[in-house]
């Protein structure tokens, strides 16, 4: 697996990472023995990225990578998050006051079995807490090792500006594929400007760009899909036709669906790390060999027209999870 580096500051990681999220929640029925043994075959194919977060289960994805990983940490670079506020295991709000950022740092280590977080990233954007606060405590903690690299996560653009200007912001996660493309006229550029690497979560469109995603209403309540707006009723038929383009490449190529969009991804820019999410080894290993797809530039023009920025049916997030974007 080739290496990249996100951001000026020096993190290099794997050319694509793993998101473990799914391993504890979200998307059908936890498999603790196959998620740990799907992180471990990871690490033997190249893998050294990996993304987690406190709000993962919540808690139990951390100390579930931190039990996979013992003996190999320092074949592997671990990104977690802070910044939103729990009851009783359910997301109310979000808390990134300094002190609660350094709590969380302080559980999250526990979890992980670690004495660093390589990548801590903001979850999202806390309107009541600034910026400035917010990097001046990470900064504290790289400044005591207990964290090497700052990262936001869903932010816009002046609130990535602010940041940086104290403390060096290495990465950006965000939302973005090719069903999804909203950072393309004004994030991506900004992120260039100032040396900031790009870590796109869903880059599978949560399983839609792989061709096996299903109707909303086939999933249960506790999947994140059920309420997804983009695989409900008529949204979910014209992003279907929409992403014909992929599937019919796929077919010419010997690829998977899935495969084609991780490939476009690596081709959009060195300074771009997907992070795929799978529980199971076999779809591990098919988005492992995305990184041999090659894209010619007239791939390239057959694949984005039909899935441009605008042309999908249907906002990423309901209400309620829309409001906790920076944009």
């Amino acid at each position: 697996m080739r290496k990249r580096r996100l951001g000026r500051q020096g993190l290099e990681v794997s050319a694509l990472g793993l998101g473990c999220m799914g391993m504890s929640q979200s998307y059908g029925t936890p498999d603790d023995a196959e998620s740990i043994a799907t992180i471990r075959r990871a690490i033997d194919l190249g893998i050294t990225f990996f993304d987690t977060a406190e709000v993962y289960g919540p808690y139990v994805n951390e100390a579930l990578l931190g039990r996979a990983i013992q003996g190999r940490r320092d074949e592997v670079v671990i990104a977690t998050k802070f910044g939103f506020r729990l009851e009783d295991g359910r997301i109310v709000g979000t808390d990134s006051r300094p002190q609660r950022v350094r709590e969380v740092a302080e559980e999250s280590l526990k979890r992980l079995g670690t004495d660093r977080i390589d990548l801590f990233y903001q979850h999202r954007v806390d309107r009541q807490v600034p910026i400035e606060e917010v990097a001046g405590a990470v900064a504290e903690l790289v400044r005591e090792g207990k964290v090497r690299y700052f990262g936001l996560s869903e932010a816009g653009e002046a609130t990535i500006r602010r940041a940086h200007a104290v403390h060096p912001v290495s990465a950006l996660q965000s939302e973005y594929s090719l069903w999804e493309r909203n950072l393309e006229p004004r994030i991506i550029p900004l992120l260039r400007e100032l040396g900031i690497g790009l870590v796109p979560f869903c880059p599978l469109g949560r399983g839609f760009l792989t061709g096996a995603v299903r109707r909303a209403e086939e999933y249960p309540p506790s999947d994140f899909r059920h309420h997804d707006p983009r695989l409900q009723g008529g949204n979910f038929d014209a992003n279907v036709r929409a992403a014909a383009a992929v599937r019919e490449l796929a077919a010419e190529k010997g690829a998977t669906p899935g495969q084609i969009a991780l490939a476009w991804l690596l081709h959009r820019g060195e300074d771009i790390v997907p992070i795929p999410g799978t529980k199971r080894r076999r779809y591990l290993e098919e988005n492992v060999a995305s990184a041999d797809v090659s894209l010619s530039s007239e791939d390239l023009r057959r694949l984005e027209p039909t899935l441009a920025p605008g042309s999908v049916s249907g906002p990423r997030y309901n209400e309620r999870m829309n409001s906790f974007v920076d944009r």
